[in-house]
């Protein structure tokens, strides 16, 4: 294990440092002759910042104080200053290159100057839009969904990452929020926590005061599988919140079942535990996983209607177009697959970089007819 996270932080870290070094040649060969020395400032800035944010995640995996969260914080937001920045170093070369094809005068500095400063507009907007929590409403008809739940609104949080970024102020404010709303439930479908050293009962007291009375619940996500999960179930449940452990439950006549995500994987494990959940074709049920995988599984083993997170529609792009390629049309939004609805959430918070270009953090609010 420790072998192939050693790699895969080896592969990000190369791929960072690759990056770096053509924003470094671009912001060279674009702007005005400058001095060695300021080519040097310029490199040792580059080379420190390309190292930044793979140090200060294995600071944060180990450690919780006001230098690692300052230090991730930052360091989250130059990578996605990064994302943009490289986007906008290969429009200059784009732009430049095909002046020159055609014979035209192109004032480089003017040219990534003005490309830098896109870059720059882009990531200030990214985090704003990051931090304005929308509310999404949708509406589903169940097949023999219970009368008593006609007309009840049940709410999604997903993804918030609560960490070194997300942290106290961030849950307050989404449960404040939730406050607001009324759900009937509240469906939490996993990533609650990034995964990083946190204090996990400080930041899960705050369940206590949603007050939603059919219940609040909970399935784990990829970042909750980091390492040993009741680390986080047990927290959780002493703050009111049902941890929906691999089972079926059912309130008010409807069936509901959650899924760890690490139970996900395996399409036989999956198969396996729906079976032994044992639905009831003849009821509405709700499935809470976290990521929008083997519907087919979920199709025949006759659920109505899941619940999932996990893509965050790619936060911004390239990602989300990446994303959209990956799940297709499950990456976002309320889609069916056979007799079966799906509504995969952008997710509440971030990961990695604070931001959001092009998608916006979401608390679905599901309202059953």
């Amino acid at each position: 294990m420790r072998r192939r996270i050693g790699i895969f932080v080896l592969i990000v870290q190369s791929i960072l440092c690759l990056i770096h070094f053509f924003l470094y040649a671009t912001w060279t060969f674009f702007r005005d002759e400058a001095g060695t020395q300021d080519h040097l400032i310029l490199q040792l800035a580059i080379a420190v910042l390309s190292v930044s944010f793979v140090a200060a995640s294995l600071l944060a995996y180990r450690y919780s104080n006001l230098f690692v969260r300052i230090y991730y914080t930052i360091s989250a937001m130059w990578l996605g200053f990064v994302n943009f920045g490289f986007l906008a170093a290969c429009a200059s070369w784009i732009i430049y290159g095909g002046l020159r094809i055609f014979g035209l005068h192109a004032d480089r500095p003017l040219l990534a100057a003005s490309f830098l400063g896109l870059a720059i507009l882009a990531t200030i907007y990214g985090i704003v839009n990051a931090y304005w929590i929308r509310v999404k409403k949708i509406t589903v008809k169940l097949p023999n969904l219970p009368e008593s739940w006609r007309g009840r609104v049940a709410a999604q949080v997903s993804d918030l990452h609560l960490g070194h970024i997300q942290n106290l102020e961030f849950v307050r404010r989404t449960i404040a929020k939730l406050t607001r709303l009324k759900p009937d439930a509240v469906f939490i479908t996993g990533d609650l926590f990034d995964g990083l050293a946190v204090d996990i009962d400080r930041v899960s007291k705050p369940w206590t005061e949603v007050a939603a009375p059919l219940g609040t619940y909970f399935i784990t996500g990829n970042h909750e599988e980091f390492s040993d999960r009741t680390k986080y179930l047990n927290p959780l449940r002493r703050s009111g919140v049902r941890v929906l452990d691999n089972e079926k439950i059912i309130v008010d006549g409807l069936q509901i079942v959650g899924v760890h995500d690490a139970d996900t994987r395996s399409a036989a494990r999956f198969r396996s535990l729906l079976d032994r959940a044992a639905l009831d074709r003849h009821r509405a049920s709700i499935l809470l996983v976290h990521e929008p995988r083997h519907l087919n599984l979920a199709e025949q083993a006759g659920i109505s209607l899941q619940l999932s997170g996990h893509t965050h529609r790619g936060q911004f792009f390239p990602f989300t177009r990446i994303v959209a390629r990956i799940y297709k049309q499950y990456a976002y939004g309320l889609h069916t697959f056979g007799q079966l609805m799906v509504y995969t959430t952008c997710g509440t918070g971030t990961w990695g970089p604070p931001m959001r270009v092009g998608t916006y953090p979401e608390i679905v609010l599901i309202r059953f007819e």
